[in-house]
Protein backbone atom coordinates (compact mmCIF):
# COMPACT_ATOMS: atom_id res chain seq x y z
CA UNK A 1 0.00 0.00 0.00
CA UNK A 2 1.30 3.28 -1.03
CA UNK A 3 2.10 5.43 2.38
CA UNK A 4 0.40 8.54 2.34
CA UNK A 5 3.72 10.81 2.25
CA UNK A 6 4.16 9.88 -1.38
CA UNK A 7 0.75 9.75 -2.25
CA UNK A 8 0.90 13.23 -1.69
CA UNK A 9 4.58 14.20 -3.03
CA UNK A 10 3.36 12.60 -6.20
CA UNK A 11 0.06 14.96 -6.04
CA UNK A 12 2.15 17.78 -5.49
CA UNK A 13 5.06 16.81 -8.22
CA UNK A 14 1.84 17.07 -10.76
CA UNK A 15 -0.01 20.12 -9.34
CA UNK A 16 3.83 22.13 -10.08
CA UNK A 17 4.67 20.51 -13.01
CA UNK A 18 1.03 21.90 -14.45
CA UNK A 19 1.64 25.35 -12.93
CA UNK A 20 5.01 25.74 -14.62
CA UNK A 21 4.16 24.41 -17.86
CA UNK A 22 1.19 27.53 -17.87
CA UNK A 23 3.47 30.06 -17.13
CA UNK A 24 5.24 31.73 -19.96
CA UNK A 25 8.29 33.81 -18.87
CA UNK A 26 11.67 33.42 -20.10
CA UNK A 27 14.38 32.97 -16.94
CA UNK A 28 18.32 32.62 -17.61
CA UNK A 29 18.57 32.62 -13.37
CA UNK A 30 19.59 29.56 -11.63
CA UNK A 31 16.19 28.33 -11.10
CA UNK A 32 17.83 25.68 -8.77
CA UNK A 33 18.69 26.73 -5.30
CA UNK A 34 18.29 25.54 -1.56
CA UNK A 35 14.95 24.33 -0.37
CA UNK A 36 13.69 26.51 3.26
CA UNK A 37 12.93 24.36 5.69
CA UNK A 38 10.83 26.37 8.57
CA UNK A 39 12.28 25.71 11.66
CA UNK A 40 14.26 28.25 13.69
CA UNK A 41 16.80 27.45 16.69
CA UNK A 42 16.73 30.01 19.61
CA UNK A 43 20.19 31.45 19.73
CA UNK A 44 20.93 29.71 16.59
CA UNK A 45 24.12 31.39 14.88
CA UNK A 46 25.45 29.80 11.74
CA UNK A 47 27.99 29.96 8.25
CA UNK A 48 26.40 28.93 5.38
CA UNK A 49 28.61 28.18 1.83
CA UNK A 50 26.15 27.30 -1.04
CA UNK A 51 27.52 26.33 -4.86
CA UNK A 52 25.08 26.08 -7.87
CA UNK A 53 26.71 25.26 -11.17
CA UNK A 54 24.37 25.08 -13.95
CA UNK A 55 25.16 23.29 -17.68
CA UNK A 56 22.41 24.39 -20.48
CA UNK A 57 22.49 24.84 -24.61
CA UNK A 58 23.81 28.59 -23.61
CA UNK A 59 26.82 27.82 -21.56
CA UNK A 60 27.77 26.92 -17.97
CA UNK A 61 26.88 29.15 -14.95
CA UNK A 62 28.09 29.29 -11.46
CA UNK A 63 26.79 31.17 -8.19
CA UNK A 64 28.38 30.88 -4.67
CA UNK A 65 26.85 31.91 -1.96
CA UNK A 66 28.78 32.57 1.76
CA UNK A 67 26.55 33.72 4.88
CA UNK A 68 26.63 34.30 8.52
CA UNK A 69 22.83 34.38 10.32
CA UNK A 70 21.86 34.63 14.05
CA UNK A 71 18.40 33.96 15.11
CA UNK A 72 16.75 36.62 16.88
CA UNK A 73 14.43 34.86 18.89
CA UNK A 74 13.03 31.32 19.04
CA UNK A 75 11.01 31.98 15.98
CA UNK A 76 12.53 34.64 13.66
CA UNK A 77 16.21 34.48 12.35
CA UNK A 78 17.95 36.64 10.22
CA UNK A 79 21.57 36.09 7.29
CA UNK A 80 22.99 38.20 5.45
CA UNK A 81 24.61 36.91 2.01
CA UNK A 82 27.40 37.52 -0.32
CA UNK A 83 26.69 36.23 -3.84
CA UNK A 84 29.27 35.53 -6.30
CA UNK A 85 29.23 34.85 -9.97
CA UNK A 86 31.65 33.82 -12.98
CA UNK A 87 30.83 35.99 -15.90
CA UNK A 88 31.73 35.43 -19.44
CA UNK A 89 35.36 36.02 -19.26
CA UNK A 90 35.86 32.96 -16.43
CA UNK A 91 36.68 35.08 -13.93
CA UNK A 92 34.87 35.01 -10.45
CA UNK A 93 33.83 37.89 -8.51
CA UNK A 94 30.77 39.48 -6.14
CA UNK A 95 27.73 40.56 -8.05
CA UNK A 96 25.48 40.71 -5.03
CA UNK A 97 24.42 41.01 -1.93
CA UNK A 98 20.92 39.47 0.14
CA UNK A 99 19.53 39.89 3.16
CA UNK A 100 17.12 36.86 4.41
CA UNK A 101 14.75 36.70 7.58
CA UNK A 102 13.28 33.37 7.69
CA UNK A 103 9.91 33.60 10.81
CA UNK A 104 8.79 30.41 12.19
CA UNK A 105 5.15 30.48 12.06
CA UNK A 106 3.76 27.64 13.96
CA UNK A 107 5.37 25.42 17.13
CA UNK A 108 7.04 22.48 15.60
CA UNK A 109 4.32 19.37 15.99
CA UNK A 110 1.44 21.42 16.87
CA UNK A 111 -0.10 20.90 14.18
CA UNK A 112 -0.86 18.92 10.79
CA UNK A 113 1.78 20.67 9.41
CA UNK A 114 4.55 22.93 10.10
CA UNK A 115 4.52 26.45 8.70
CA UNK A 116 6.73 29.02 7.99
CA UNK A 117 7.83 32.13 6.09
CA UNK A 118 10.66 33.36 4.04
CA UNK A 119 11.17 37.12 3.31
CA UNK A 120 14.97 38.10 1.18
CA UNK A 121 15.83 41.31 -0.61
CA UNK A 122 18.50 40.97 -2.89
CA UNK A 123 20.27 43.61 -4.44
CA UNK A 124 22.77 43.51 -7.80
CA UNK A 125 26.23 44.98 -6.98
CA UNK A 126 26.71 48.56 -8.31
CA UNK A 127 23.78 48.48 -10.30
CA UNK A 128 20.03 49.38 -9.35
CA UNK A 129 18.59 46.19 -9.90
CA UNK A 130 16.54 45.08 -6.87
CA UNK A 131 14.90 41.23 -5.87
CA UNK A 132 11.89 40.82 -3.73
CA UNK A 133 11.33 37.31 -2.99
CA UNK A 134 8.61 35.93 -0.03
CA UNK A 135 6.80 32.83 0.23
CA UNK A 136 5.14 30.27 2.83
CA UNK A 137 7.44 27.14 3.71
CA UNK A 138 5.37 23.50 4.82
CA UNK A 139 7.18 20.86 6.18
CA UNK A 140 4.76 17.51 7.13
CA UNK A 141 6.72 14.50 8.93
CA UNK A 142 5.58 11.08 8.66
CA UNK A 143 7.54 8.49 10.45
CA UNK A 144 11.17 8.36 9.24
CA UNK A 145 9.29 10.52 6.14
CA UNK A 146 9.31 14.43 5.34
CA UNK A 147 7.36 16.54 2.56
CA UNK A 148 8.85 19.85 1.92
CA UNK A 149 7.12 22.49 -0.11
CA UNK A 150 8.72 26.44 -0.52
CA UNK A 151 6.09 28.48 -2.55
CA UNK A 152 7.85 31.54 -3.69
CA UNK A 153 6.40 34.84 -4.97
CA UNK A 154 9.39 36.79 -6.83
CA UNK A 155 9.09 40.32 -7.66
CA UNK A 156 12.23 42.13 -9.76
CA UNK A 157 12.42 46.18 -9.87
CA UNK A 158 15.07 48.52 -10.92
CA UNK A 159 16.30 51.45 -13.53
CA UNK A 160 18.02 48.59 -15.39
CA UNK A 161 15.45 45.94 -15.24
CA UNK A 162 11.73 45.76 -16.49
CA UNK A 163 9.64 45.26 -13.10
CA UNK A 164 7.96 42.26 -13.02
CA UNK A 165 6.33 38.83 -10.73
CA UNK A 166 7.38 35.67 -11.51
CA UNK A 167 6.31 32.55 -9.15
CA UNK A 168 8.55 29.86 -7.88
CA UNK A 169 7.77 26.19 -6.19
CA UNK A 170 10.34 23.68 -4.24
CA UNK A 171 9.41 20.56 -3.17
CA UNK A 172 11.35 17.73 -1.74
CA UNK A 173 10.82 14.44 -0.11
CA UNK A 174 13.07 13.15 2.15
CA UNK A 175 13.82 10.18 4.20
CA UNK A 176 15.83 9.85 7.32
CA UNK A 177 17.83 7.11 6.87
CA UNK A 178 20.42 8.34 9.74
CA UNK A 179 21.26 11.50 11.08
CA UNK A 180 24.07 11.38 8.70
CA UNK A 181 22.60 10.09 5.36
CA UNK A 182 19.17 11.06 4.28
CA UNK A 183 18.24 11.19 0.42
CA UNK A 184 15.83 12.32 -1.07
CA UNK A 185 14.04 14.02 -4.49
CA UNK A 186 13.72 17.27 -5.37
CA UNK A 187 11.40 18.91 -7.60
CA UNK A 188 11.78 22.60 -8.84
CA UNK A 189 9.61 24.86 -11.27
CA UNK A 190 9.66 28.33 -11.88
CA UNK A 191 9.28 30.46 -15.27
CA UNK A 192 9.35 28.38 -18.31
CA UNK A 193 11.90 25.32 -16.08
CA UNK A 194 11.07 21.98 -14.73
CA UNK A 195 13.44 19.91 -12.82
CA UNK A 196 13.77 16.98 -11.34
CA UNK A 197 16.43 14.85 -9.07
CA UNK A 198 18.27 13.39 -6.16
CA UNK A 199 19.66 14.55 -4.02
CA UNK A 200 21.39 13.59 -0.41
CA UNK A 201 21.79 15.48 2.96
CA UNK A 202 23.06 14.86 6.52
CA UNK A 203 23.98 16.69 10.18
CA UNK A 204 26.71 15.80 12.42
CA UNK A 205 26.15 16.74 15.73
CA UNK A 206 28.99 18.09 18.14
CA UNK A 207 28.52 18.44 22.00
CA UNK A 208 25.88 21.52 22.29
CA UNK A 209 24.63 23.27 19.78
CA UNK A 210 27.34 22.66 17.30
CA UNK A 211 26.49 20.48 14.13
CA UNK A 212 27.75 20.57 10.55
CA UNK A 213 25.23 20.14 7.68
CA UNK A 214 25.18 18.81 4.27
CA UNK A 215 23.56 18.60 1.22
CA UNK A 216 24.15 17.29 -2.37
CA UNK A 217 22.09 17.41 -5.38
CA UNK A 218 21.77 16.77 -9.24
CA UNK A 219 18.74 18.42 -10.73
CA UNK A 220 17.87 17.63 -14.22
CA UNK A 221 15.68 19.74 -16.72
CA UNK A 222 12.38 18.65 -17.84
CA UNK A 223 11.63 20.99 -20.74
CA UNK A 224 12.76 19.18 -24.05
CA UNK A 225 15.65 17.90 -25.84
CA UNK A 226 17.89 20.89 -24.61
CA UNK A 227 20.46 19.88 -22.33
CA UNK A 228 19.56 21.93 -18.82
CA UNK A 229 21.30 20.48 -15.46
CA UNK A 230 22.25 21.40 -12.03
CA UNK A 231 24.52 20.23 -9.30
CA UNK A 232 24.12 21.83 -6.27
CA UNK A 233 25.98 21.57 -3.16
CA UNK A 234 25.33 23.74 0.50
CA UNK A 235 27.47 22.92 3.72
CA UNK A 236 25.98 24.51 7.15
CA UNK A 237 28.05 25.14 10.77
CA UNK A 238 25.88 26.18 13.38
CA UNK A 239 26.53 27.01 16.93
Amino acid sequence: MISRSVMLFVISLVLASGLAKAEKHESSNNVVDKIYHPYVLPLEQEFEWRLMSRQNDEGNSLVQRVAFGHSINDRLTLEAYLVGDRDEGDDFGLVAYELEARWMITEQGKYYADWGALFELEKEHQEDQWEFTTGILVEKEFGRASITSNYLLVYEFGSTIENSFHSEFRLQYRYRFIPEIQPAIELYTAEDFVGLGPSFMGIHRFEGQKQIKWELGFIAGLNGDSKDHTLRVAIEYEF
